[in-house]
């Protein structure tokens, strides 16, 4: 053991990789399957409560006729004879030997003198699948699912890859997704910007009312506890946060229009009062020309 032991495993280990392995051990390979990837687009709602999806997929299934060995039914591989079973052959010039795939069996150490004639010899055949995917709450675009055992099947028998289902939730015409949080816009009148008053605000569970108080400005943001996401790796439920747009009226006639210019000279008469912040920004636009000499 000691020292001897521990070179001998890294100079097996060094070479084993360079040629690939598997080589002088008897018996041919069982090869597990590849792995297989799905894009799953989901909603938003669904993302969030979470929801069982149907999908169908193509795959590569072990062979029933054969039951995956290949050869045609009461018949059975034998070793290949060129590799005697193992799949590699040694390939030796002066000193060096080196390990390579057999290219009579390619690797399988196995032929097949009479092969089966639903896989042709491969042991495997395309099929559809129909799967159930269970989409666990509070999911987002980015995460995994792992299906084990649900990828391509393996070869001589071997054990079937996995099916990796990747979620893409799609865009929502009110909210926008933040971790935990939701985020919505709510265009509001400017009548109750400046007066105050209640709006019926949507949530992912219905409506909500939201108090707004006089004098309120555009792109405020108000915070509703617990109206979010609760994320799928554990974690509290997030806020729903709604931005105020303020919104300036359009189309108005002339009877409005007189009510407007009403308002504007009242409002000009109280001067800073009203707007203080349109007020400290023309102080400061007139200290900057002086400064500037304009």
């Amino acid at each position: 053991g000691g020292a001897g032991g521990s070179f001998s495993d890294i100079f097996g280990d060094v070479f084993g990789d360079i040629f690939g392995g598997g080589g002088g051990r008897g018996g041919h390979r069982h090869q597990r399957g590849a792995d297989m990837g799905y894009n799953l687009e989901l909603s938003l709602e669904d993302a969030v409560k979470g929801t069982t999806v149907k999908i169908r997929i193509p795959a590569q299934v072990t062979c029933d006729a054969c039951g995956g060995s290949g050869a045609k039914k009461g018949t059975s591989p034998k070793p290949c004879t060129t590799c005697g079973g193992s799949g590699q052959v040694r390939m030796q010039q002066g000193f060096f030997i080196a390990q390579q795939t057999c290219p009579t069996c390619h690797g399988r150490g196995v032929q097949i003198d009479d092969p089966c004639p639903a896989c042709h010899g491969q042991g495997r055949i395309q099929k559809h699948k129909t799967l159930s995917v269970k989409v666990p709450a509070g999911v987002d675009s980015g995460d995994r699912i792992r299906l084990a055992g649900e990828g391509e099947a393996g070869e001589n028998g071997g054990p079937a890859g996995d099916l990796y289902v990747q979620i893409h939730v799609k865009p929502h015409p009110i909210f926008e997704r933040d971790d935990a949080n939701l985020y919505c816009e709510v265009p509001i009148p400017f009548t109750t910007a400046a007066l105050g008053g209640e709006l019926e605000v949507p949530t992912l569970e219905g409506k909500v009312k939201l108090k707004v108080p006089a004098g309120t400005q555009t792109g405020k943001l108000f915070r509703i506890r617990g109206k979010g996401i609760k994320p799928v790796r554990g974690g509290s439920v997030g806020d729903l946060l709604c931005k105020v747009v303020v919104e300036t009226p359009i189309n108005l006639n002339d009877e409005q229009k007189g009510l407007l210019e009403k308002l504007e000279s009242s409002l000009q008469g109280g001067g800073r009062k009203h707007s203080p912040n349109a007020s400290s920004w023309l102080d400061g636009v007139k200290s900057f020309f002086k400064e500037m000499g304009f």
